[in-house]
């Protein structure tokens, strides 16, 4: 599968200068594991694998001095393997198993920048927030991995010449011929009930099956619930699961903002704040922050009491919901549509790194479901589930704080109404 993190890695290892151990973070499954061996594969002319979490024996070795040129030399006994400045990758996986291996990319950074060292957890943001992690800062490059978005979707089930049709058409903003237009969204729908994880998709390709990516959905949301207990305390994981298994009917109520009282009678921030912060640092969450002007910079103005929470990929977002795949496939008038549409977006613009805002009026009277900052420049982004394209929120919006761009994505073909441009759902990896 083609990844775009793959231009990163590849920028992070022709660095002439001042390259520093790579760590790489993310949700468990999203493919970090299988694309960073990969890229070791094509670009370098070895490479050294340590899984920290199945091998304790090499866990061990970080028990005593971390000194490079220490580590170096037990590796290579090790795992019998000449471990080459600038010719070998040495990659630590699962590091969150073992903090002082975190506090042993410092040294690397300092001591030895001649080797090309990356690292990768699962839960690494969960893990670093435990007392005895003293983690590397200023010492490491960080990059974010997140499930495939809609483009590397269709780079997965061969549609190079699709994808090329569909960027030039938005640089145009000329609609796409009708025919390629249903074709794309009838791949769009595909993604909505898939998603992005890469095993979900691969199996989904290989046998053109929704129920085979849904088994395999099914099992990784029943993995992420058994992070849950072992990466957190047994009270702390009841509250964990309640926050995570609350998202659909936190989504599915007209209002989505995230509430308290909807996870548990009487829950508030303090009993249940720690649980979505554990959420989102294990990457299975997106959170979406209210501001309350669409002026730069964007996050001076968030409300910090007022917030929606989207999964991290829309195809669990679809199986933990239980929404049949008719109901997606064939149109038929759904509310929950709106909320797995606005999910898929979030999910779109998070792959971008960019941080997610929406804003709100006079009491939710008037809404915008996506605000971004470029630079110093706003967009303005109303999302739509079908044709039905008439909203009086990003008139206000544009109204007050005139943006640079903006923005409405719908089912319906590119193109230009005034000052909005018309962008279809399937074309949001464009943006």
């Amino acid at each position: 599968m083609k990844r775009k993190i793959e231009t990163a890695l590849r920028s992070w290892k022709e660095k002439t200068a001042g390259r520093k151990p790579l760590l790489i973070s993310g949700a468990r499954q999203v493919g970090k594991t299988y694309t960073i061996r990969q890229f070791g594969k094509h670009a370098y002319e070895n490479t050294v694998y340590v899984n920290l979490e199945n091998n304790p024996d090499i866990a061990a070795l970080f028990d005593g001095e971390i000194e490079p040129s220490r580590l170096i030399k037990y590796l290579e006994a090790v795992m019998q393997c000449r471990i080459l400045p600038n010719q070998t990758l040495l990659f630590f996986d699962e590091i969150q198993n073992c903090p002082r291996a975190v506090t042993a990319l410092k040294y690397f950074c300092e001591d030895a920048p001649q080797y090309h060292v990356i690292a990768a957890g699962s839960l690494l943001g969960v893990a670093i927030n435990r007392e005895e992690f003293s983690f590397p800062v200023g010492k490491v490059e960080t990059l974010q991995m997140y499930p495939l978005d809609f483009e590397e979707f269709l780079y997965a089930a061969g549609e190079t010449a699709l994808i090329s049709m569909i960027s030039e058409a938005f640089t145009l903003m000329q609609p796409l011929p009708e025919l390629f237009h249903r074709k794309a969204l009838e791949r769009y729908l595909d993604y909505l009930i898939v998603g992005g994880m890469p095993a979900v998709v691969q199996a989904f390709i290989e046998e053109n099956s929704y129920i085979s990516a849904s088994i395999l959905q099914k099992e990784i949301l029943h993995n992420y619930t058994a992070d849950m207990a072992k990466y957190a305390s047994a009270s702390e994981t009841v509250k964990i699961r309640a926050c995570y298994s609350s998202i659909p009917a936190q989504l599915a109520k007209e209002n989505k903002k995230f509430q308290y009282k909807v996870v548990q009678r009487g829950g508030n921030a303090s009993l249940f704040g720690p649980s979505l912060d554990w959420l989102k640092q294990a990457g299975t969450i997106l959170k979406c922050r209210r501001i309350t002007e669409g002026k730069e910079p964007i996050a001076a103005y968030e409300d910090l009491s007022a917030f929606k929470i989207y999964m991290s990929d829309v195809g669990l977002l679809v199986s933990a919901s239980g929404m049949s795949y008719q109901t997606i496939l064939s149109g038929m008038p759904n509310s929950f549509m709106g909320a797995v549409t606005e999910n898929y977006v979030a999910q779109q613009l998070a792959s971008k790194d960019y941080p997610l805002f929406y804003w709100t009026k006079n009491n939710s009277q008037a809404e915008l479901d996506f605000v971004l900052q470029k630079g110093n420049e706003i967009y303005a982004i109303e999302v739509k589930k079908g044709e039905k394209v008439k909203s009086r929120s990003l008139g206000i919006f544009s109204k007050s704080y005139t943006p640079a761009k903006v923005i409405r994505l719908s089912s319906k073909n590119f193109g230009q109404s005034g000052d909005i441009s018309a962008i279809p759902l399937y074309a949001v990896f464009c943006l």
